[in-house]
């Protein structure tokens, strides 16, 4: 790494950065529940379940936490750059190319891992759903993914907050339901087993993990006059995800027990209520997909953009040539069923959160001495050296223990 990074910019080499579309603050709290709201919820109740609801909840305060407060290191990055540019370009201006990639393969492994998963899920539900092969539900569920992404950040934007407010009513519905109906057995609830605290964490870092949106929540919220509109859509977000991630294991896991959950949570969930419930669990599950798939498609087509210098405005085939490789590879591997829905988040999740955790932090080091601007918000008292350093420590340990399961070191749930 070079000791002014910043002259390595994309900028300075003659790369303008993304055109500025403006969205509004709820607009932005949308993209990034939506973007959360996905295969990591869908994933959670299974994932979790020798854990207990217990040790969820304090993986989720944990993750919660820091992964908001790295988004917000991320912010003051942005804020600081005069070029609107994607995490990847961020990184390469104040880390040089060492940086980027890392970032950039973050972003590619966390993002392709959440498609892969969407593809996998979607077609098993649509499969149920119609009785189509699930080859034919995953596209299904893919034209309108990929239309979405290609239209760029305002469609998303405008997009997730109809399709957020819909998801939202039909999951309280399907919990009131379960409260109401069959009830939730407080055996379930209450059984807690800490050992399994690491390997939950590394799956609850999957649904929070939204860094890579935040410089497309900067781009489209640059015009704002208030300099704390970002910060506040990035905790709305990640407040309305925490809530959500807490609700939807507590009912599912409250009335079906350990033993009777499928990895996608919805398709046993719905079983149990009848079959209009199962109707209603599945919608959910298909639109909390379908806006993960927009939010993340369309950072990972950009970051693609950005990182390999490709013109983002008057060159369609560069557009298109990012677009198919966010889309084709989690749709050939997906259908082809080369990897489990579970499998696929716990290890993204673990690799991502790791580099998701430490390259803000440097980041943030770097752009303090060498950024372009005095943002009107910083960061404050949470970017002090004790919580950049929990902030590492955590996500790291979480990242070895993912690696020593993977060859088998480690104790099952350790």
């Amino acid at each position: 790494m070079s000791a002014e990074p910043a002259t390595q910019s994309p900028a300075a080499k003659g790369f303008q950065g993304l055109k500025p579309e403006a969205i509004t603050f709820w607009q932005g709290v949308a993209i990034i529940f939506g973007a959360n709201i996905g295969a990591g919820i869908l994933s959670l109740p299974y994932g979790s379940r020798e854990g207990g609801i217990p040790t969820l909840v304090t993986a989720l305060i944990i993750a919660g936490v820091l992964t908001t407060v790295s988004m917000l290191y991320v912010a003051e990055v942005a804020l600081r750059t005069s070029t609107p540019l994607q995490l990847s370009g961020l990184a390469r201006k104040y880390l040089g190319n060492v940086g980027s990639w890392l970032i950039f393969a973050g972003v590619a492994i966390n993002g392709l891992g959440a498609l892969i998963a969407y593809t996998t899920g979607s077609g098993s539900i649509l499969a149920q759903l119609l009785g189509v092969p699930e080859s034919v539900g995953s596209l299904l569920f893919f034209i309108p993914s990929v239309i979405v992404v290609w239209l760029g950040l305002k469609a998303t934007g405008r997009s997730e907050q109809v399709v957020t407010v819909a998801m939202f009513v039909m999951i309280m519905a399907l919990i009131l339901w379960t409260v109401f109906g069959p009830g939730l057995e407080s055996s379930n609830l209450l059984y807690a087993n800490p050992y399994f605290i690491i390997p939950t964490i590394n799956l609850v870092v999957f649904g929070y993990i939204a860094q890579y949106t935040v410089p497309e929540l900067a781009r489209g919220l640059a015009k704002k006059a208030n300099p704390k509109v970002l910060p506040r859509a990035i905790v709305a977000g990640m407040s309305a995800t925490g809530f959500l991630l807490v609700l939807v294991p507590l009912a599912a896991i409250g009335s079906l027990g350990r033993d009777n959950l499928s990895e996608v949570v919805t398709l046993a969930w719905g079983e149990s209520l009848g079959p209009a419930a199962t109707w209603l669990a599945n919608g959910f599950a298909l639109l909390a997909m379908l806006t993960s798939f927009w939010a993340i498609g369309l950072t990972l087509m950009t970051n693609i953009l950005d990182r390999f210098n490709w013109p983002a405005t008057n060159a369609p085939r560069y557009r298109v040539a990012a677009l198919a490789l966010v889309a084709l590879p989690p749709f050939i591997i997906g259908v082809f069923g080369l990897t489990g829905f579970v499998a696929a988040l716990g290890y993204t999740g673990a690799f991502a959160g790791a580099i998701m955790s430490a390259v803000p932090v440097l980041m943030l080091r770097k752009a303090r001495k060498y950024g372009d601007v005095e943002p009107r918000w910083q960061a404050g008292r949470i970017a002090h050296p004790a919580m950049q350093f929990t902030l590492v420590a955590v996500f790291g340990l979480a990242f070895l223990y993912s690696i020593a399961s993977v060859f088998g070191a480690v104790p099952t749930g350790w």
